[in-house]
């Protein structure tokens, strides 16, 4: 419920703060009073597109704060937690300023908002209703919304079948895509693993053999040194140090025991001595080789880096590169027996999704007679009891929300075409038009704000009677607010406004009172009578508020 309105420098509003009830709140006043200028003001800090030039004369900002009292279950509660802003306490402030040069600022629960959101929000706040409505019932977008509304249609199952229908062919679709373009390249394929197969590279076998090519390849320089070392081992050291143990072998037994430490130590360099030997002896023999072996190494070192600059991987990943082409020849075998899988899984989604969407659209077509019957119920104490107003479903392609195009015509008179309301009907018909769908439709606004716009434009006496009963009737469960120049209408409100205009210090401003009883039959009287107030004019009032 929207409890307050504050306006600051707004067109010819230089400071006003109207607080609203609920039920049904009407504003009057003369024709320029400024009545649509309040509108505007809302519109303004709601984020809808309106008039540019909004700040008064002289001022350098207009600003516009509205308070709305939001129940625990109110709809706007989600496109506040979605943006991640808490309504405290059950309350959200909006406050929108625009600066002279143009410049537009807004905040919600002083949490400054882009315009998308604030929009957002007031499409769960607030209903405008009138001959210029494009937003609400005159726009055919949504008559499928509000048509499912008044049937109480649950679109859950249909929606996740629509949803398991577009993945199921989104993967066909992918699987398609992929095979053609494995198909393209199957011959490459099948050569670069024959390729790689016959080479079969092992990993590290690039650094294996890359370490031997160069051992090999040093391998002359290396063994002349190591020859002459073991020669210089086997034939010199070894025969000298033996000679030497022998001779002192020959002596020890006249030495005395001097010679046993220097015996013991040549035995073991004796045999340290033959390690060493043995050692070079076997690093002669590896380095032993056939040159048709270095060849042999060099030849297939060479063709392990050529497939690894070919196919742009590491020596070493050559391995996994072909298991990766084996898997995408497997595809390309297998193709044919998953694309049957996939296609099955469409059809079946396909048949769910038409099977749902059918039953949508038969709750639809039963829920479009009931609305018309309650339309045609509604128009006749409207004095529009001639008019035919039409629900129509048309194919149309599918979506989540089914496959109905739903729009709302009216025939104006028997035989006449049908068509959109808009379009068919006048000023007046439009606004009984729209109210009449209004109160069928009431059950898809809970919590929300309606304002209607002049609706009763082009209508009196029952006929507004009639009008000012339905907009009492939707105030019983919703608050509306009413700009309206019918008494009729202004007799049933439960908070009733005033706008006027006054001249001060040489400008117009505009000015909102709310009235007492009193005041209350002094504006209907006037409305009544014109300019001149008679007697019979304030009873006439005071019966209609009666």
């Amino acid at each position: 419920m929207l409890r307050t309105l504050e306006i600051r420098d707004v067109l010819i509003i230089d400071r006003l703060s109207l607080g609203l009830g609920p039920g049904l709140n009407v504003l009057t006043g003369e024709t320029g009073a400024g009545k649509s200028i309040l509108l505007d003001a809302l519109g303004f800090v709601l984020g809808w597109r309106g008039r540019a030039d909004l700040v008064r004369a002289g001022a350098a900002q207009g600003e516009v704060v509205a308070v709305f009292d939001l129940e625990a279950e109110h709809p706007a509660h989600a496109v506040l937690a979605e943006a991640g802003i808490e309504a405290e306490e059950g309350e959200v402030i909006l406050r929108r300023v625009n600066t002279a040069d143009g410049r537009k600022t807004a905040w919600i629960n002083d949490r400054r908002v882009t315009g998308e959101v604030l929009r957002d929000l007031s499409d769960a706040l607030v209903e405008l209703h009138g001959q210029h409505d494009d937003r609400g019932l005159l726009n055919p977008h949504g008559h499928r919304q509000l048509l499912d509304s008044f049937a109480g249609l649950d679109l859950s199952a249909l929606r996740r079948a629509w949803r398991a229908r577009a993945e199921a062919r989104e993967a066909l679709a992918t699987a398609r895509e992929a095979l053609e373009r494995a198909q393209v390249e199957e011959e490459y394929l099948r050569h670069a693993v024959t390729e790689l197969d016959k080479l079969n590279p092992l990993p590290g076998e690039e650094a294996t053999l890359d370490a031997r090519r160069r051992l090999m390849q040093g391998a002359e320089r290396i063994r002349a040194d190591i020859g002459r070392a073991h020669g210089a081992l086997s034939d010199g050291a070894e025969g000298a140090m033996r000679d030497a143990l022998r001779w002192l072998e020959g002596a020890s037994d006249k030495a005395e025991g001097r010679l046993d430490g220097a015996m013991a130590a040549l035995g073991r360099a004796l045999i340290e001595l033959g390690e060493a030997v043995d050692g070079v002896e076997d690093a002669l023999r590896g380095l032993d080789f056939n040159p048709a072996e270095l060849e042999a190494l060099e030849e297939r070192l060479f063709a392990i880096r050529a497939l690894a600059r070919k196919h742009g991987v590491l020596p070493d990943d050559l391995g996994g590169f072909a298991e990766g082409l084996r898997g995408r020849l497997a595809a390309i075998d297998g193709g044919a027996a998953g694309l049957a899988k996939l296609q099955e899984a469409v059809t079946k989604a396909d048949a769910a999704y038409t099977a749902e969407a059918a039953a949508v659209t038969q709750a639809r077509t039963a829920a479009a007679l009931r609305l018309d019957a309650a339309m045609a119920a509604e128009l006749a104490p409207l004095k529009m009891e001639r008019a035919v107003f039409t629900t129509e479903i048309a194919g149309g392609e599918a979506g989540p929300e089914g496959v109905d195009n739903v729009t709302f015509t009216v025939a104006t008179n028997p035989g006449a075409p049908a068509g959109a309301l808009n379009r068919i009907a006048s000023g007046g018909e439009l606004s009984r038009f729209l109210l009449a769908l209004k109160v069928c439709l009431m059950g898809d606004s809970p919590g929300m704000t309606m304002i209607f716009d002049e609706i009763d434009r082009g209508v009196g006496g029952a006929t507004a009677d009639a009008v000012g009963r339905r907009l009492k009737s939707l105030s019983d469960r919703a608050q509306v607010l009413v700009v309206t120049h019918s008494p009729q209408v202004a007799a049933k409100g439960a908070h009733h406004w005033q706008v006027s205009k006054r001249i001060e210090n040489g400008a117009t401003l505009s000015s909102v009172v709310t009235l007492s009883s009193d005041e209350r039959v002094e504006e209907i009287a006037r409305m009544l009578a014109g300019d001149t107030v008679t007697d019979a004019a304030r009873e006439a009032a005071r019966a209609l508020l009666r």
